[in-house]
């Protein structure tokens, strides 16, 4: 008969491995955030950096060049922001001008239903302004703080992916001298995999930009906002900059519908439109396209975004899923850990 301290032993092992490696995630976020994106770009441009080898560039060369793709994509979406955010000033004049009408519509909606003086509500709108203004100046002292360290996450990045592309033979060296002679062939299956998984990682990501452009054109055609193919898909490939992306590139068809039609309704439902679409994608079209993608289970994916979440924010969110994938690809070759690839992979 096994006793109760034998078999409680090896949970209390896991408990104290799972909290003392989630303290370290944590308190080390400023360190592995930026060398995990950095592999994750090594790892998604490692293809193309060995085809370069191939056609006879130096290890130098192809690592530089794979670098330079992925730095003119990000400029790519960033000028893409920073024209939404153009637009979106130049239609600002005619926004600011149905605003002013609006406001004065419901001060006088409240003068005759509530009997509130106009003067009254000047004072609230006063008061709410200067409340706003304090509101304001903490968002920006936090906005500079974030600024810096996106600043510091993008400089380091690269440097790390270019560490990883250019010594990728040590990193392979050193994990064979860790896992020793037996675990070898088994080791080089495992990377092998972990590539494929990070490619079909991107393809699902892709795909779910697809899925979720897709969903917003409909629903701004439903609406009949001008241009709704474009605004659908440039809203759907802008929420690759989390939170930021997805605000301010729905800005630009919030403020057509706001201009060209005549009631409030339409600027609310393209709102409605673009929440429940997110609403979708975080919660349904992510979990399940990106998990079928990377053969992990539904369920694996959503504690990986909510772990994610909670240790690294949305970095966490973008980077645990894949963190997940790997662990399911070492499960299929660990005989001992059977029973988590149980739980981690689509198709046990």
């Amino acid at each position: 008969m096994t006793s109760p301290n034998k078999t409680t032993a090896p949970l209390a092992r896991y408990v104290q491995i799972i909290f003392f490696g989630a303290a370290i995630l944590y308190f080390g976020k400023t360190l592995f955030i930026p060398l995990f994106f950095g592999l994750l770009v090594a790892m998604v441009m490692y293809p193309v950096c060995k085809k370069l080898e191939r056609k006879g560039c130096s290890r130098a060369l192809s690592t530089t060049l794979s670098l330079t793709i992925v730095g003119l994509l990000f400029a790519m979406l960033l000028g893409l922001l920073i024209w939404q955010v153009m637009v979106f000033w130049h239609d600002w004049p005619q926004i600011a001008g149905k605003l002013e009408i609006l406001i004065f519509g419901l001060q006088a909606w409240i003068s005759d239903q509530l009997g509130i003086g106009l003067a009254v509500q000047t004072g609230w709108l006063q008061n709410m302004v200067m409340n706003a203004g304090n509101l304001v100046s903490g968002m920006l002292r936090g906005t500079i703080s974030t600024t810096i360290n996106i600043c510091f996450m993008l400089f380091m990045i690269p440097v790390f992916a270019a560490l990883f592309l250019y010594h990728r033979h040590v990193f392979v060296q050193y994990l064979r001298l860790v896992v020793g002679p037996a675990y070898k062939i088994r080791l080089d299956v495992i990377l092998q995999q972990v590539i494929d998984t990070y490619f079909n990682y991107i393809k699902g990501m892709i795909l779910v930009y697809i899925i979720v452009g897709a969903l917003n054109s409909a629903g701004l055609l439903a609406l009949g906002v001008r241009h709704a193919l474009l605004f659908g898909m440039l809203t759907a490939i802008m929420t690759i900059i989390p939170y930021i992306g997805i605000i301010v590139s729905a800005l630009l068809p919030i403020s057509v519908a706001w201009t060209t039609k005549e009631s409030i309704w339409y600027p609310l439902g393209v709102i409605a439109v673009f929440s429940f679409v997110q609403y979708l994608e975080a919660n349904l079209i992510f979990p399940k396209v990106v998990g079928a993608q990377l053969n992990v289970s539904t369920w694996s994916t959503l504690v990986a975004i909510l772990a994610g979440g909670i240790l690294w924010g949305v970095s966490g969110m973008v980077l645990f899923i894949p963190f997940v994938a790997i662990l399911k690809i070492v499960t299929d070759h660990v005989d001992e850990w059977k029973s988590l690839n149980v739980l981690l992979a689509r198709t046990p």
